[in-house]
């Protein structure tokens, strides 16, 4: 029987997720350059969430707010200051407070570098308060990255381990019907190909290629725009592990099975409770752009070489697959760069080894070579000093 490879659906867009558009970072980078702080911190929130200052008159002060899961990120641009405020859970006569200030105080130390955390009227907030001229780019970014990913991390440790309460439920809007039928064929599908696969390689003892359809699976059901919640959390925390390697290969496998087997058993109920569109000012991936994914690309050259000079169409075929499926994973990518993903996963998808190979390889070389998703000319983005932070 001839091998051809998982089946790939293009997921559904999520409704508010902040797509990145570079043309925004350049003119940041070109305004601060150019001592017009002020533009230079409007255009890198417009690069951040291009919806975010709609309506909204450069010219004038500007008081914004916006969810992220469970927190409000409330942005203020003066003449002068940049302030950045986020309530994000507060405490009650159940919360145990001593327990919970001391870990505020232990974060405020470490890993926060730029925010801290306060209370003020028995809700804990993020804050960070500069001057307009300091707000150079990158900073901005990783300013309101590290406080949109704490906050995402922090709320549910708060609540579990010391009895605090939500500031606010997070913003949502349920699928449609529509949705809901084609997010929940799309996740039967990869269990489906998961199960079918896992078999084939058990039987073959091909047993290092478990790893490989687990990390596929994973990735492909991680990779859906609309899955949040407590299933989004667990499936980040697999795909870290497997990932991870400090932790024995075979045991990140079987910890691996393990969880692919309750995912069989669970019930379309289960899933569908944490499948929704959520509000989000920000990407938590890492930002991108053509060089950083070259880059990426770089780091898998070694590799593709040599699965090409031993012509293990095999090897070479589901490391280029779960390669790219953790590039969405990774990164923030411009749509232009995700659509060259997902086109090529679809025109492979269900394909003999010897015919996705030179798809999948052209798109690896379009990425090594900085040319993925061009229709034309386009503009260099700057890398500053501080690039590297991000690639």
């Amino acid at each position: 029987m001839k091998h051809v490879l998982p089946r790939f659906a293009r997921p559904i867009k999520s409704e508010n997720a902040p797509l990145m558009d570079v043309s925004y970072w350049s003119k940041a980078i070109d305004a601060y350059d150019a001592k017009e702080h002020r533009t230079a911190l409007i255009e890198t929130i417009n690069y951040i969430n291009s919806n975010v200052l709609k309506g909204h008159s450069s010219d004038k002060d500007i008081e914004v707010a916006q969810g992220q899961g469970s927190a409000e990120i409330r942005i203020s641009i003066t003449k002068d200051i940049l302030s950045i405020k986020v309530p994000f859970v507060k405490t009650t006569e159940k919360t145990n407070k001593i327990a919970l200030f001391r870990r505020v105080a232990e974060i405020n130390f470490n890993p926060l570098t730029l925010a801290q955390i306060h209370l003020r009227n028995n809700a804990l907030w993020f804050e960070y308060e500069t001057p307009i001229e300091l707000c150079q780019p990158y900073k901005v970014y990783d300013l309101l990255r590290e406080i949109s990913v704490y906050a995402d991390n922090y709320d549910d440790e708060f609540i579990e381990k010391y009895n605090a309460e939500f500031y606010k439920e997070p913003r949502t809007t349920p699928l449609s019907e529509e949705e809901k039928e084609a997010v929940w064929q799309q996740i039967s599908d990869i269990l489906e190909d998961y199960n079918n696969y896992s078999l084939l390689f058990k039987e073959k003892r091909w047993n290092d290629f478990q790893w490989d359809i687990i990390v596929i699976s994973l990735l492909k059901i991680v990779n859906i725009p609309c899955v949040h919640g407590t299933l989004r959390t667990k499936l980040e925390e697999y795909v870290n592990n497997l990932f991870n390697g400090q932790i024995d290969f075979n045991h990140r496998i079987d910890k691996g099975v393990n969880f692919m087997q309750k995912l069989l058993t669970k019930p379309k109920e289960e899933f569908m409770e944490d499948i929704y569109h959520a509000e989000a000012l920000i990407s938590l991936k890492w930002r991108s752009s053509t060089e950083i994914l070259q880059d990426y690309a770089k780091n898998l050259e070694q590799y593709v070489n040599s699965y090409v000079k031993e012509n293990n169409n095999l090897m070479l075929c589901y490391y280029l697959q779960y390669s790219f499926l953790k590039m969405i994973y990774n990164y923030n990518l411009e749509e232009r760069h995700q659509n060259v993903i997902y086109d090529t996963l679809e025109k492979i998808s269900g394909k003999e080894l010897h015919d996705a190979r030179p798809i999948l390889l052209n798109t690896f070389n379009a990425f090594l070579n900085g040319t993925a998703g061009n229709t034309g000319e386009k503009k260099k983005e700057k890398r500053g000093l501080f690039s590297k932070l991000f690639s």
